[in-house]
């Protein structure tokens, strides 16, 4: 079973998404989060397979949270969460400044749910690079 951390500010998109992976048989939605403080809490506590992280945020954004919990995982010796970074934006700066910080890749919103089960599963496999086609 692949366990999931959401990071997502609006809450309707939150409440889809694990809406949506709870059809998939082999996922499911460990924790949420609305805000990127709220993300430094919940996800370390959750130790979640992938954290599905929302880029645009208030209190912190996706980038920040990433910084974050990517320093925290080095003064640990632990390995950084495999990270999918969503995004409403197709922006290729956006994109390398989340892999340089240990994302595995990044989806837009507006993916079909076979495509963002597919970049779960490779993300939660050691995989990386999903990306918009």
């Amino acid at each position: 079973m692949i366990r999931i951390c959401i990071v997502e500010d609006q809450t309707l998109v939150r409440q889809g998404l694990r809406s949506m992976l709870a059809l998939a048989g082999d996922m499911t939605v460990v924790a949420e989060a609305e805000n990127g403080e709220q993300a430094l809490v919940t996800v370390p506590d959750a130790c979640p397979d992938v954290l599905l992280l929302d880029y645009r945020m208030p209190r912190l954004d996706g980038l920040g949270v990433l910084r974050a919990l990517a320093e925290r995982a080095q003064a640990h010796g632990t390995p950084l969460v495999p990270t999918l970074i969503l995004t409403t934006f197709d922006d290729d700066e956006l994109l390398l400044s989340a892999v340089q910080l240990g994302a595995k890749g990044y989806l837009l919103k507006d993916v079909d749910l076979p495509v963002l089960l597919q970049a779960i599963r490779t993300v939660a496999g050691g995989g990386a690079g999903c990306s918009p086609p």
